[in-house]
Formats: structure tokens, C-alpha cells, sequence
């Protein structure tokens, strides 16, 4: 197959990691020395592999880190950081020469952006001439945004994150509601709980609104994701619609009725006051129901149920991929063979069926392979079944090189609509208007 490869002058590169910088600094990173070397591979020579690794994904890179090792023999430097910090560190840790890392973890909607910067290595002869990667098996709603950029591939996927409903059946039925299947009744069902349940400390939802693209960013795209009638422009999604601010006004409908306040709650808040009881719903990740089977963390163990978001009246069944991994390479690593084994033992179809079978380790399925695996559905039999049914209907969030800032720049709005200062029309307006001046 022919690839369009990239052309970027030297000028719209600086400009491009002279963006990143700025969106970086101002969403408060961190931009200090690397960890993970110093460059120099004495000692350790080329059977040292320095991996940078998200926060998030800290278990399943002990994981990785302890399994390749016991395979190979190769010892593994894994760095963890705060997801943030990921893009900032690859371009600068690449840009500068310092090549601290060999193997990159990358939040999926940075693609562009690392691509852009020279960050990540063009991977596409290999990943295309390499049978045993068996890239047919990953999910196909998941490849392209995870791993291509211009028609090249930079990457390989390792979690397929995208949020699901989930509900507390108890609360369910003390208030006589369903579960809902469009967000007109999942806004009802809100009020119900809320209204009902709201003095002794119980809500209908909890809203995802800190100001963290995890968390605002998430909410606003499943709803567009399930809203819209149209698939979302992974290079410049259409806030200009009237799906886009219905899916702004859902939000400010259902905040009355959520977890107060919503825009001080995160995953982080959110999570341990469902497992508790005290919520009758949460938009997450599709992990949370091993979570609330374990009763060292749960309160409603067998007391849970999960559904596929609700839809709009032009929607359909589907998801945002919210979050979602990726693994590339480092174009200075110090042993290309070895990163690029690393990178598919990280993707295969064994290792992702051991960890989406692991709690803890926070991975979702990416193959279609694992999704439909006996081990998988026997782990999490109600969560595989509406993952199987949501995550090949899964939508992306931006890719291009502008992505993080259209991100910031749309989660800002949305705080602000959530704090009263714009309705829902002026946050998608103002959103809209910024992400125009930001394209080429």
C-alpha cells in the first residue's frame, strides 16, 4: 500500500513545538530534567530500554517492565509521569539530543503533534511488512487515531479506553427508574435520584467537570459522540452543529442533579463516592466494574449494573475514545530492533489479554481478538458484553498537530459554561471561533 509521507519545513516545526511549549506551560507542566538518563548507555549498552510511562498506565508498565525482562533478558528503565508531561518530555527529550528514552507512551490525541515535532519515528514499513504484529486484529475504530498521522504510522495501540454507563441498581429501585437510553432520560432519571435522595447525601449522577481533558473533555465527547449524527472529525471535530451544543447543553442540564460540584470533581473524587453508593450513575471507563467487584474498594459488589451511554434523537450507540494509549519510538532510540520489539510484545494479543484480565493494570481491550476472548468475558462478563458492542462504534477525539491546544482551549470554555459565565451556544461558539484560528 502507498503512504503519503510527510512534509514539514524546519520553520513549521519550530512553530509547532513552540505551540506545544506554550499550551504546556500554561496548563501548569512540569518541565524538568528527564529521569531517565542521561544519554549516556555505558554500562548498560543496548540491552538497556528506556520507556516513558503515563501515570495512569504505572500498573501495566510494572507489567511490561517484569514480563519483557523475564523474556528477554533486556532491562527495562521505566519512567512515570504524570500524563501531561508526556508530550513535552518526547519532543523536548528528542529536540535537544538528549535521547533519554527509546520507547514512548503517548496519549493517542498527540499523534499529530508528536509526529510534527519529529518526536516519534515513522514505523509504517514496519508495522505493514511485520505479519506477527497481525494489525487486522486491532479494533479499526481504534488504529487510525491511535497510531496515524498523514498516512504514516507512528505507533502501536495498547488500551482502548472509552467510557460506559454505569448505574447502582439499590438506587434504581428505591426511586422506580430504568436504566436510561437516551440522555433526555438519563437527565430524568437525575432529577428522580437527586430530588429523592439528595439530603442524605445520594445524587442521580456524577459529573465529570475538573478542568482536565480527562474529565470535562470526556464528558462533552460522549455526548457528541452519541449526539451527533455524523462521525466526529478526528482533525477538526464540527462544534458549529446543533449536536455539538446539545451535547455542551446536556452537561449544564445534568449538573444540577450530579455530585456537587461538578467542577471540582475528576475521576479521582468521583470513583470512590460511587463504590460507596452515593451515586446513581458515572460516565467511565470500562475497568470501573472490576473495581466495584472487589470488596476491598466496594460497597456495591453484585449491586452495580452498566449500559451503553445514552443517545441523542439523531445518535446512535457509540463512544468517545476517551484517554487511550499508544506506543512509539524514540527516532534517536539507541536500539531500534529492541524498541520496536518491545513496542509489539507491549501490543500483542497475549499481553493485552493478560492485562485487561489484571486488575489494576487499566487497560481495555484493543484487539478484536481480546475483546471476544473466553478469558476476557469470563473476567468481566457485564462489561465485555457492552464493550464488544460500544468500542467498534467508538469515536476520536482531535489527532492533528493542533490538537492539545483545540483540547485546552475547548475544556476552558466548557469550565466556563459550567461555572455560569457562557451558556452552551457561546462555549461551543468561542470554541469553535479559536480552533479556526489555530488551523493552518
Amino acid at each position: 500500500m502507498s503512504v503519503q509521507r510527510r512534509s514539514s519545513s524546519p520553520a513549521r516545526r519550530a512553530r509547532r513545538l513552540t505551540a506545544v511549549i506554550a499550551v504546556a506551560s500554561s496548563a501548569g507542566l512540569v518541565l524538568s530534567g528527564c529521569g531517565g538518563g542521561t544519554g549516556d548507555d555505558s554500562g548498560g549498552g543496548s540491552q538497556t530500554l528506556k520507556v516513558l510511562i503515563a501515570a495512569p498506565q504505572e500498573g501495566a508498565g510494572k507489567i511490561l517492565e517484569a514480563d519483557f525482562e523475564e523474556e528477554t533478558g533486556v532491562e527495562v528503565e521505566v519512567e512515570v509521569v504524570p500524563y501531561d508531561q508526556i508530550q513535552t518530555k518526547a519532543i523536548l527529550d528528542a529536540q535537544s539530543g538528549t535521547n533519554n528514552y527509546d520507547v514512548i507512551q503517548y496519549w493517542y490525541t498527540s499523534v499529530g503533534a508528536l509526529a510534527e515535532a519529529d518526536a516519534l519515528a515513522d514505523i509504517t514499513e514496519w508495522v505493514e511488512g511485520d505479519e506477527e504484529i497481525d494489525s487486522s486484529d486491532f479494533i479499526e475504530a481504534i488504529t487510525a487515531p491511535y497510531t496515524e498521522y498523514e498516512g504514516a504510522t507512528f505507533g502501536l495501540p495498547i488500551d482502548g479506553d472509552t467510557h460506559v454507563l454505569f448505574y447502582n441498581k439499590a438506587i434504581f429501585e428505591r426511586n422506580g427508574v430504568e436504566v436510561p437510553a437516551t440522555w433526555d432520560e438519563y437527565l430524568q432519571v437525575s432529577k428522580t435520584i437527586t430530588d429523592a435522595e439528595k439530603a442524605n447525601g445520594v445524587y442521580g449522577n456524577a459529573l465529570l467537570g475538573s478542568k482536565s481533558a480527562f474529565n470535562i473533555g470526556s464528558t462533552f465527547f460522549n455526548r457528541l459522540a452519541t449526539m451527533s449524527p455524523d462521525p466526529i472529525d478526528s482533525q477538526m471535530p464540527q462544534l458549529n452543529t446543533d449536536a455539538a451544543v446539545a451535547a455542551a447543553q446536556s452537561m449544564l442540564d445534568a449538573a444540577p442533579y450530579a455530585l456537587p460540584s461538578p467542577l471540582e470533581i475528576g475521576f479521582e473524587q468521583a470513583l470512590p463516592q460511587f463504590l460507596s453508593g452515593s451515586v446513581g450513575m458515572i460516565e467511565f471507563w470500562t475497568d470501573l466494574g472490576v473495581f466495584a467487584q472487589d470488596p476491598e474498594q466496594s460497597k456495591i459488589v453484585d449491586g452495580w449494573g452498566v449500559a451503553p451511554l445514552p443517545v441523542g434523537p439523531e445518535g446512535s450507540v457509540s463512544g468517545a475514545l476517551n484517554a487511550g494509549w499508544a506506543m512509539g519510538i524514540s527516532p534517536n532510540a539507541s536500539d531500534e530492533d529492541l524498541a520496536k520489539q518491545f513496542v509489539a510484545f507491549a501490543s500483542s494479543k497475549d499481553m493485552n489479554e493478560k492485562l485487561i484480565t489484571t486488575t489494576g493494570s487499566g487497560v481495555d481491550p484493543i484487539r478484536t481478538s481480546t475483546l471476544e476472548s473466553s478469558a476476557y468475558t469470563e473476567f468481566a462478563p457485564e462489561v465485555s458484553a457492552v464493550a464488544a458492542e460500544v468500542l467498534p462504534n467508538a469515536q476520536s477525539w482531535p489527532t492533528s498537530p493542533q490538537a492539545p491546544e483545540m483540547i485546552q482551549s475547548l475544556s476552558d470554555n466548557l469550565a466556563l459554561m459550567l461555572q455560569g459565565s457562557l451558556t452552551a451556544e457561546e462555549a461551543m461558539q468561542q470554541t469553535w471561533d479559536s480552533w479556526q484560528s489555530m488551523a493552518d
